[in-house]
C-alpha cells in the first residue's frame, strides 16, 4: 500500500466546498473529500510553518513551545513519517516549493530518498536583478505600501521575472514535478510522497483567469498582496479585493492538486495508495478587523486545519464520511501509520483518528490545544477559550471566551459573563503549559 500526503500552505477548511463553501470552486478536493474521509475539528498544535510542520512529520507535540521550540529545525533524534516508512520498505520522496524548509540547518528532508525543492517562492534568495525592472509600488495601492513591503515584493519580483505561462508558477512546477516523480517511481511500490506547497500563502498571485472569477475590480493590474503591507491601513473596501486574490489562490492550488490525483489514476495506482490533504493553518481576511494570520484570537478560520483522507481506491462505505469529533495535528503521523498496519512507536505522542472513521470509537480527545506565539488556546465541544501567554499586554486581546454551542462561528467573546468557565480553563491551560498565565 502507497501513501500519498500532499499538504498546502494557508488552506482555510471553510474556503472548500466539501466544508460547506459555496462561493469558491475547489472541485477536485471535493472529489477527494466526497471518495474519503473527511474531518471537520482537526485542530492545528502550534503555528506557523515551521512549527507545525514538525509535529505532521514527528507526531509529537511542540506544546510548550518556550521548551519545545518553535521555529526550530528537525532534530538527529527525531523519529520522523519517512523514516519509520524507510524502515518497512517504503521508497520515500519529498517534492516542495516551501522554501522554509531549506533554510539553514532545517534537516527536514533528511529522511527522504529523494528530494526535490522548487525555489522561488515569496522571499526566497534565489534571483537577483536586474532590481530596476521591477517596482512594488505598481502592485499595490499607495496606502498599503511601506519599506517592508517594497523589499518583500523586489524579492517576488525578481523571483518571478521568468513566469510566462500557468504551468510557470512555483505551484503547478510542484505538482507536475510529483507527476513526473509517480511516472519513474510508481512501479516501485509500497512508496511514500510528500508534496507540500506553499500556495495558497501569500503573495496571492494566481494566474490572472483565477482572479477573474472573484472579483473585477482590482486596484492595478497584479495586485500583490504579501508580508510586510502595513495591515493597519486596510480598509474595508480593499477587502473584496483581498478575498478575490486569495480565492484565487485557493482555486490554482486545486485544479494542480486535481492533475495529480489524475495521474494517480491515469498509472492505475488509485487502488494502492492512501492520499491525505492537510494544511498547517488558515488566515484572516477581515474578520474581528484582522487580515493574514495573527495570534488572537486563534479562531478556526486560523486554527481548524482541512483533513482529507481516501482509502485505497476510494472505499465506498467511507465516501463522504465526516468525522467531527475533536482531532490534534499531532494525531496525523500515528493516523497514517494507522492506515499503512505499521506500529507507530512509543516516542510519538499523538494517537490515531481512524477509529473514528470506521466507527470503532466515538471520542478521540476531550479537548485539543494550539499555541502561537505569545497566544494559547484550549478548545472542547462546548468551549473556545484563549489566553495570553506572555510579550506587550495589549488592550482588547489579553483573552476571550466563545460558547461554541450557542456560537459555532466564534463571534461574540463573552469572557466578561462568565468568570468561573474563565478561571477553570485558564487553569487547564496553565497546566498544559506548565506555567503561570499571566493577569
Amino acid at each position: 500500500m502507497n501513501l500519498v500526503v500532499i499538504v498546502a500552505d494557508t488552506f482555510r477548511a471553510d474556503y472548500l466546498g466539501c466544508y460547506g463553501n459555496d462561493w469558491i470552486r475547489t472541485p477536485n478536493l471535493d472529489r477527494l473529500g466526497e471518495e474519503g474521509v473527511r474531518f471537520t475539528s482537526f485542530y492545528a498544535d502550534g503555528l506557523p510553518t515551521i512549527p507545525e510542520r514538525r509535529v505532521f512529520f514527528t507526531g509529537k507535540s511542540i506544546i510548550p513551545m518556550e521548551k519545545r521550540g518553535g521555529w526550530r529545525p528537525l532534530k538527529e533524534g527525531n523519529t520522523t513519517l519517512p523514516e519509520r516508512l524507510q524502515e518497512k520498505g517504503f521508497r520515500t520522496a519529498f517534492v516542495t516549493d516551501t522554501y522554509h524548509y531549506f533554510k539553514p540547518g532545517m534537516n527536514f528532508h533528511k529522511s527522504f530518498d529523494s528530494w526535490h525543492w522548487i525555489r522561488g517562492q515569496e522571499t526566497d534568495q534565489w534571483k537577483s536583478g536586474p532590481k530596476e525592472r521591477f517596482n512594488p509600488k505598481n502592485h499595490m495601492p499607495d496606502h498599503l505600501w511601506n519599506e517592508e513591503y517594497d523589499r518583500n515584493m523586489s524579492q517576488y519580483l525578481m523571483n518571478t521575472q521568468d513566469i510566462n505561462y500557468e504551468q510557470d508558477y512555483y505551484c503547478a512546477r510542484t505538482f507536475r514535478r510529483a507527476g513526473k516523480w509517480l511516472e519513474r517511481n510508481g512501479d516501485e511500490a509500497p512508496f511514500m510522497l510528500w508534496v507540500d506547497t506553499f500556495d495558497p500563502h501569500e503573495p496571492w498571485d494566481a494566474p490572472r483567469r483565477f482572479k477573474e472569477i472573484y472579483y473585477d475590480d482590482y486596484p492595478c493590474d497584479r495586485f500583490l498582496f504579501g508580508y510586510g503591507v502595513d495591515r493597519e491601513e486596510v480598509r474595508e473596501e480593499d477587502l473584496p479585493a483581498l478575498r478575490g486574490l486569495y480565492a484565487a489562490e485557493v482555486s490554482f492550488v486545486d485544479m494542480w492538486i486535481g492533475r495529480l490525483l489524475d495521474k494517480l489514476e491515469e498509472l492505475k495506482l488509485k487502488e494502492d495508495t492512501i492520499v491525505a490533504f492537510t494544511s498547517d493553518h488558515g488566515t484572516q481576511l477581515g474578520e474581528d478587523g484582522y487580515v493574514q494570520k495573527q495570534p488572537p484570537p486563534l479562531k478556526s478560520r486560523v486554527v481548524r486545519l482541512p483533513l482529507l483522507i481516501r482509502p485505497p481506491g476510494g472505499d465506498e462505505r467511507l465516501g463522504g464520511e465526516t468525522v467531527g469529533q475533536l482531532v490534534s495535528s499531532v494525531d496525523l503521523m500515528p493516523t497514517l501509520l494507522d492506515l499503512l498496519d505499521i506500529e507507530k512507536g512509543s516516542e510519538i505522542e499523538g494517537r490515531s483518528a481512524w477509529p473514528l472513521a470506521i466507527g470503532k470509537t466515538d471520542s478521540l480527545r476531550k479537548r485539543v490545544f494550539t499555541e502561537f506565539k505569545d497566544f494559547a488556546a484550549v478548545r472542547d465541544s462546548d468551549w473556545h477559550y484563549f489566553q495570553r501567554t506572555g510579550g506587550e499586554v495589549e488592550p482588547g486581546e489579553t483573552l476571550g471566551l466563545y460558547n461554541l454551542e450557542e456560537d459555532p462561528q466564534e463571534e461574540t467573546n463573552i469572557a466578561e459573563r462568565h468568570p468561573d468557565v474563565i478561571k477553570e480553563k485558564r487553569a487547564v491551560l496553565e497546566e498544559r503549559l506548565g506555567m503561570e498565565l499571566p493577569d
